[in-house]
């Protein structure tokens, strides 16, 4: 299902996505706070893809291929909710990278607004969560912006500190949209 806001164009991804994935998740810039690294291959990228396509055929959401209304062809970022596991929880999953020349421009924040609201109208989730590094102040600002609050450390990568667990329940959120 797509999604438009006030500037993006969200489609659920699909295969030709893979060469456009593999630019902005292998781009060592976009990996500055992500302790696994840029994607070191297109396979990699190909395998995350089906991935992605796999859970929209399974759960019927996930992530969507990012674009601006004035040029959809153009994907600046993917992002979306998922189902994921980290450490000892399940998580309704909010996550997000754009290419580097979106960032400073609002988008993130544009973006994770819409997927919530997404998440709590359309799929009717209870909760979403984001997973963030401690160092990546610009990430934590814009889940805070769209209304998820600090919970608790989690570890989510082998052999790196924890990063930080934001979350938002429905009802949290119908009550600051009243």
């Amino acid at each position: 299902m797509k999604v438009e806001t006030k500037r993006l164009y969200l489609r659920p991804v699909r295969e030709s996505d893979v060469v456009a994935l593999f630019k902005i998740y292998g781009d060592p810039a976009t990996n500055t706070f992500n302790p696994a690294g840029p994607y070191p291959d297109i396979d990699y990228a190909q395998s995350v893809l089906n991935r992605w396509i796999g859970h929209w055929n399974t759960h019927g959401f996930g992530n969507w291929a990012i674009s601006l209304h004035n040029n959809i062809d153009s994907i600046i970022g993917f992002g979306g909710l998922g189902i994921r596991d980290f450490a000892d929880s399940r998580l309704n999953n909010l996550g997000y990278r754009f290419c580097t020349e979106a960032w400073g421009k609002g988008f993130a924040t544009e973006f994770a607004t819409s997927a919530i609201e997404y998440g709590f109208e359309v799929i009717d989730l209870t909760e979403i969560s984001a997973v963030v590094r401690r160092n990546h102040h610009a990430s934590q600002n814009v889940l805070e912006k769209a209304g998820l609050k600090y919970i608790k450390e989690i570890l989510d990568v082998e052999n790196a500190p924890p990063s930080l667990l934001y979350s938002l329940t429905k009802n949290e959120w119908l009550r600051k949209t009243e």
